[in-house]
């Protein structure tokens, strides 16, 4: 890079390790335009923050020195920004390139390709068909027995991992599976976890599994688009790699694969309501996503629809930056605060369970909590049937967790 260029640091992930007693960051692309990560000194976090946009690679030498004290050569800064470049970290005209040229490949491609495979699942579908069964003979009698009877018209499913949510995913499917066999439609509403200033993100492309192709109610998605511009596509690539829309749709089509009919499916992911907790306003006062609302009911309003939220609730820890372990007592607490917003989700409370992830300040990290809010709108008044919940451990020794449930909405 040129000295008189002021790099910009995009959306990034960031992981952390050590190695030979040195802490160190992990950057790594959310979207995937490299398998590229990049190892930095835990102390480059400083300069890291300085790249805004704004600042030469002079004036970062001489912001740096001034904050922290660090003294880096303007040599080794060139190095620094050139590799965070190749790895396609800046914001600039090489990204620019990379994200356009990715973005029409993925649109060119016959679907949207699995990736939860080889972690979540192995590609051949006769395993994933028999550790799916395997979950759901797991199941108590009783609650088999219930399932053919259900009369669901939405369902909140878990998007971690199958193996540590596969008892609470097989609850909640195999009570909704009456009702997911006879929808003629799906909206298939998943946590976006990557950078979005967008609230709701569509794509046009069907969503694979190891079964094939499960494919989109294309009419539902261009009356989205029309109504709302195409904005709404701004970072359609995000579905290329965010996992929770096909952990759902896996399901989906595990339970429809053998039948003369599927529902069609409108996969969005949903961006953060950070702005909300934030801010001074309610999402239940935007515009937008009550606009949203209001399309999506107008045009599912004569046909059998399902709607499914697939969100985890709270992510605690050191995994997650908390500076404590979770403890026993922690994770009673936790599941006491837990149960404080399924009540609330269960009756219906759109409002309530955004105010009280409000008053928390969104302390527990509930990374559902969008698509969960929008499910209540859409689904409007409806009471909810938990048919699971569990704590699952995010590290090897358990002291960090992640909060699954499986509700369903008659």
């Amino acid at each position: 890079m040129a000295e008189k260029d002021c790099p910009k640091l995009r959306p990034v992930q960031v992981g952390s390790d050590y190695q030979n007693g040195q802490h160190l960051l992990i950057l790594s692309d959310p979207l995937g335009l490299t398998e590229n990560a990049i190892a930095l000194p835990a102390n480059l976090a400083h300069l890291l923050n300085l790249c805004d946009g704004t600042r030469n690679i002079p004036t970062l030498k001489s912001a740096l020195e001034l904050r922290t004290g660090m003294v880096l050569s303007i040599e080794y800064l060139n190095k620094f920004f050139a590799l965070l470049d190749n790895a396609f970290l800046l914001e600039n005209k090489r990204f620019d390139k990379a994200y356009r040229d990715a973005v029409s490949q993925f649109r060119a491609a016959p679907a949207r390709s699995p990736i939860m495979l080889g972690t979540s699942y192995q590609e051949n579908p006769k395993w994933i068909e028999r550790q799916f069964q395997e979950y759901i003979d797991q199941l108590p009698v009783q609650r088999q027995r219930a399932s053919r009877q259900s009369t669901v018209r939405g369902l909140i499913s878990p998007h971690i991992d199958f193996q540590r949510g596969g008892c609470t995913y097989a609850e909640v499917w195999h009570r909704a599976a009456q009702a997911v066999r006879s929808a003629d439609l799906a909206i298939v509403l998943g946590t976006n976890h990557q950078y979005a200033e967008s609230m709701i993100t569509l794509t046009r492309q069907s969503y694979a599994t190891p079964w094939g192709i499960v494919p989109n109610a294309d009419d539902i998605i261009d009356t989205l688009a029309r109504e709302l511009g195409d904005g709404i596509f701004s970072y359609e690539l995000n579905h290329r790699m965010e996992h929770s829309v096909e952990a759902a749709v896996t399901w989906l089509h595990f339970l429809t694969k053998h039948g003369k009919r599927s529902p069609r499916i409108v996969p969005i992911i949903c961006g953060s309501l950070t702005r909300f907790i934030e801010g001074d306003i309610s999402p239940g006062d935007d515009e937008n996503i009550s606009r949203f609302i209001d399309i999506i009911r107008t045009a599912t309003s004569n046909r059998r629809t399902i709607v499914i939220a697939a969100g985890d609730l709270a992510h605690v820890g050191p995994a997650f930056g908390d500076g404590h372990i979770i403890d026993q007592a922690e994770k009673l607490r936790i599941g006491d605060s837990d149960r404080e917003l399924i009540t609330l989700i269960t009756n219906g409370d759109a409002e309530g369970a955004f105010q009280l992830v409000n008053e928390e300040n969104d302390r527990r990290r509930i990374c559902g909590l969008s698509p969960i809010y929008l499910t209540l709108r859409l689904l409007g008044e409806t009471r909810g049937e938990v048919t699971g919940y569990a704590q699952c451990p995010a590290d090897q020794q358990f002291t960090s967790l992640v909060s699954i449930c499986g509700i369903v909405f008659s």
